[in-house]
């Protein structure tokens, strides 16, 4: 999905909501246990129950690989579940060699047919390249992470420059591509951040994790996240996915989705 595209959905749907995919076997309801594949099973009750809501899914890699084989089949058959009409997040955090993410990038592009893959960018620039030669294709670089380890190192100030790690992230990286092939991932749990982040990449696209059950406020990070394309994806995971283990989890996840496209809506409007 190109970036006009994806504008578009978001401004017509009016919402910028990513529904992460982290399906955990042993949290699905039990009355789906006895499926042939109940992983798939539950994500296309959350995926119906939220598609006019979202603009976006994100499968986390590591909820499927766990269950091997099977895993790849669930993760494959949701993919082509959700469809070509909303943008796909291979949450996958790939980085490596050159060659290596090469194939990588193949993996999620051409044989999944992802639209985007989470990349760490560690090992440099010939690392992240290879997601980044891809028509339509977008690497997603971590930058400033939710989790509370990103103090370990993406806060450390370097010397010389007096810049914090995640800042030199983004200055350097954003010129490895551009605003169409190259999002970002800034946490909502460091609101204070986000003028600073925007200050650097005004115009990239920010892949925002975070807000629902990390505690992360939609609201404060959309005062200096937000810009005239919207530039955000705001990604919620368990509160949507999580919010009944009954015969109603799909209904609940829906009106979970739903006050977060309200709460979206109000701030897209405010924002114009």
């Amino acid at each position: 999905m190109n970036r006009a595209t994806l504008i578009a959905e978001i401004f017509s749907k009016k919402s910028f909501l990513c529904v992460g995919l982290d399906t955990e076997l042993s949290k699905i309801p039990d009355h789906l246990r006895d499926a042939e594949d109940p992983v798939f099973e539950f994500n296309r009750h959350i995926i119906d129950a939220t598609r006019d809501l979202c603009v976006a899914y994100k499968p986390n890699l590591a909820f499927y690989e766990a269950l091997g084989p099977k895993g790849w089949q669930s993760f494959s058959k949701t993919v082509e579940y959700i469809g070509s009409q909303h943008f796909i997040i291979a949450d996958a955090k790939r980085g490596d060699i050159g060659n290596t993410s090469r194939m990588y990038a193949e993996a999620f592009f051409q044989q999944f047919r992802c639209d985007a893959v989470t990349v760490a960018p560690y090992m440099g620039k010939d690392s992240v390249a290879p997601f980044l030669g891809f028509e339509d294709k977008w690497a997603i670089v971590l930058a400033l992470t939710s989790n509370p380890g990103s103090g370990d190192f993406q806060r450390e100030q370097l010397e010389g420059s007096g810049e914090e790690l995640w800042e030199k992230v983004l200055r350097v990286v954003q010129t490895w591509g551009t605003p169409d092939n190259l999002m970002f991932v800034t946490g909502a749990t460091h609101p204070e951040a986000f003028a600073r982040i925007r200050s650097i990449v005004p115009d990239h696209f920010l892949l925002v994790p975070g807000v629902g059950a990390q505690g992360g406020d939609l609201k404060a990070i959309c005062e200096h996240g937000l810009n005239k394309d919207c530039g955000l994806l705001v990604n919620a995971s368990r509160s949507i996915l999580y919010a009944s283990n009954g015969v109603d989890f799909a209904e609940k996840a829906r009106e979970e989705a739903e006050k977060m496209q309200l709460e979206m809506e109000k701030l897209l409007v405010f924002s114009l």
